[in-house]
């Protein structure tokens, strides 16, 4: 399995995701500055791959402030913190790693204590994300039944999250456990993360794949070609509304008129309880060179203005079931959220 993230000691090496499918080159990050660039690239993505880079980013930065009093300390601290919570304002996860490490500078007093607390921290909060996947993967893994063709849209595999995959994690257990399958995957803006990364991740592992265009997808729910479609998530409101990548919303809609089961997969640092519904979720907002050009080619008249959020709110009653390593919930989301202790 491809590791698209690991702390080397000093450094993070990450999985330069920006040049898959063509090419497998990694990047060795030793300042927050560059982790934080590169996390705003799309070089490492995914909501839980993104929290995992977070950490360390702030690992990074608080490791080369030189101050000793924990008040100057906190100075540069805070400096760091703004810069990782601005990379990618939509992910849960990174804001709930961010709440994990500024209580670590709450709760300590000594600089170099707090400096070794911050890396104990973030490689839990990894381990955390890595087994919070296989359990997904294991759980989710039972809805798919023999012979199901699947659509699915962005990137939710290993490359995602560091760990075993959300969506495309479950698909490829399945797979594993002898399932016959076919995946649909679209393509999926931002940078065609579908067409890039989820295709490469399934052709990696022999699963039989067709792509298609966004647009494509409901011309085969109409032609009854799709049996489930399953998505992850990179933010989930107290209420079960979901933000996810541009045009989940569309899929949802979709399958409800089509009697199409759909599923979203996501581990529980993921889910924002002190947020009611979606309304609340920040959507971020991308370069519109993202729309208006491709690897640095124009695709429009110049000075066409283009619109480019990268992400969407789905309603909780469109979703027939949330699937978290704490167990399978449906709706009332609220409710299921208690019950395993959100």
């Amino acid at each position: 399995m491809i590791v698209p993230i690991k702390w080397l000691g000093n450094r993070l090496r990450i999985l330069d995701q920006t040049r898959l499918p063509q090419q497998v080159s990694y990047l060795e990050l030793d300042s927050y500055l560059d982790i934080a660039s590169a996390i705003v690239e799309l070089k490492i993505r995914g909501a839980p791959a993104i929290g995992i880079a977070g950490a360390y980013a702030i690992v990074l930065g608080a490791s080369k402030i030189e101050m000793r009093s924990k008040s100057r300390f906190l100075t540069k601290f805070n400096e760091i913190i703004h810069t990782v919570s601005s990379t990618r304002p939509t992910a849960r996860n990174l804001f709930r790693v961010i709440e994990c490490m500024k209580k670590v500078v709450v709760e300590h007093e000594d600089v170099s204590q707090i400096k070794r607390v911050l890396l104990d921290k973030a490689v839990s909060i990894e381990a955390e994300e890595i087994r919070a996947t296989q359990e997904i993967c294991r759980i989710g893994a039972k809805l798919i039944a023999d012979q199901s063709v699947i659509l699915t849209h962005c990137n939710t595999g290993p490359l995602a999250t560091a760990g075993y995959g959300t969506a495309l994690g479950i698909i490829m257990s399945a797979f594993k456990q002898g399932k016959r399958l076919r995946v649909i995957a679209t393509e999926t803006r931002p940078l065609l993360q579908g067409s890039r990364l989820t295709c490469w991740e399934l052709t990696q592992e022999n699963i039989p794949t067709v792509l298609i265009t966004d647009s494509m997808a409901g011309y085969y729910m109409a032609q009854e070609k799709i049996d489930v479609i399953i998505v992850g998530a990179d933010r989930i409101a107290g209420n079960g509304d979901t933000a996810n990548k541009i045009g989940t919303y569309s899929l949802a809609v979709l399958a409800r008129e089509h009697h199409i089961p759909f599923y979203v997969v996501a581990p529980t640092t993921t889910i924002d309880s002190s947020i009611h519904s979606g309304n609340e979720i920040p959507i971020e907002q991308r370069n519109a060179d993202e729309v208006t050009h491709f690897h640095g080619v124009s695709i429009a008249p110049m000075g066409c203005n283009a619109l480019n959020p990268a992400f969407d709110i789905t309603p909780y009653k469109y979703i027939t079931a949330i699937i978290t390593e704490r167990g399978t919930i449906k709706e009332p989301y609220r409710e299921g959220f208690d019950q395993i202790k959100v």
